[in-house]
């Protein structure tokens, strides 16, 4: 199995997000849990160009997908 090519601070790195462990676990710690029914993308507490970005991520169907969907099981739970 391949290495990923990105990891979870690379994409917080992209969303203008802290990218350290710290900061990370402090992000979804507040964020968490996203309400019933709410896209990753669509939640509150994103920017409009942090909401596009994630979609773009997402309809790219690029590397970025698997982060994307960690960073959304992080904050579903």
């Amino acid at each position: 199995m391949e290495k990923p090519i990105h990891q979870l601070s690379d994409l917080f790195s992209q969303l203008g997000l802290p990218a350290d462990a710290a900061s990370i676990e402090a992000f979804v710690a507040s964020h968490r849990p996203l309400a019933e029914g709410v896209v990753l993308a669509d939640a509150p507490f994103w920017s409009v160009s942090q909401a596009q970005l994630l979609r773009q991520k997402l309809a790219d169907d690029s590397d970025w997908v698997g982060l994307v969907d960690t960073l959304n099981a992080m904050l579903s739970a």
